[in-house]
């Protein structure tokens, strides 16, 4: 592969990917390339296979057919593969996923020593690094139960680039905090994208999408229904179902 061909070859792809829990089909025929630097925000109604496609892009969840890409190479099954993808693709979800028995600076250093094989210094001053880049420096020596929902969601998010990931996955991200809280931890992702990281974001926060999103994916029923600018989405939906959603959450 020329540096061309690598420059235009999607970070993630994933073609035709089909998925069930048992009589469920929660993803249908589902196809997206995100390239290098993107920032891509899914939304939809609840149960639309948003979280399920964002899990499968590291495998927390499998797929029954289709194929998932991560820098041109598919998704490793199981084993070491496995694990050398998942340091390369930072997730945060829902719930912040702490260590409950670990200091935030531990939470941080613990996967560049045990799979990076960082030196604990070098993992040190790196975590410290990032727990200030997300305004939480100040609390390293805590432990998670210390500190509030906002500030737990920041660590979980320096602990993702900790492991300098290609590429982020956020499974809505603001939905178990606090209203006061969820501003904190979307600056901190606004602030990734403005750096450049490639995200792919799963949230209701509508304003987040419209203001750092350069392309909105709109689920429903396990399909992708939509896929445009914000300006192209929130201005002017193509499908009666987007219209509908739009219109039911703009109005409040």
């Amino acid at each position: 592969m020329n540096a061309n061909q690598a420059a235009t070859e999607p970070l993630v792809e994933l073609s035709h990917v089909e998925k069930r829990f048992g009589d469920l089909h929660v993803l249908k025929d589902i196809n997206l390339k995100v390239a290098k630097g993107d920032v891509l925000v899914v939304i939809g109604p609840s149960g639309s296979g948003k979280s399920t496609m964002c899990r499968t892009i590291n495998r927390l969840e499998t797929i029954d057919s289709g194929d998932i890409r991560i820098d041109g190479h598919p998704l490793p099954q199981e084993g070491k593969d496995l694990a050398k993808l998942r340091a390369e693709v930072g997730m945060v979800f829902q719930s912040f996923n702490l260590f409950a028995n670990k200091t935030i600076l531990e939470n941080v250093t613990l996967a560049p020593i045990k799979v990076r094989h960082m030196a604990k210094k070098d993992a040190e001053d790196l975590a410290m690094g990032l727990l200030a880049r997300v305004g939480v420096d100040s609390q390293a020596s805590k432990m998670p139960s210390q500190l509030s929902g906002g500030q737990q969601q920041r660590v979980a998010i320096a602990r993702a680039l900790a492991m300098h990931p290609k590429v982020m996955l956020f499974d809505e991200p603001t939905s178990a905090l606090d209203p006061e809280m969820v501003n904190e931890v979307l600056d901190v992702m606004v602030e990734l994208a403005h750096e450049d990281m490639t995200m792919i974001c799963v949230t209701h926060e509508m304003g987040f999408a419209r203001k750092v999103a350069n392309r909105i994916v709109f689920m429903a029923d396990g399909q992708i229904l939509e896929e445009g600018t914000p300006d192209e989405f929130f201005e002017n939906p193509q499908t009666d179902r987007a219209k509908d959603f739009l219109s039911k959450i703009l109005t409040h």
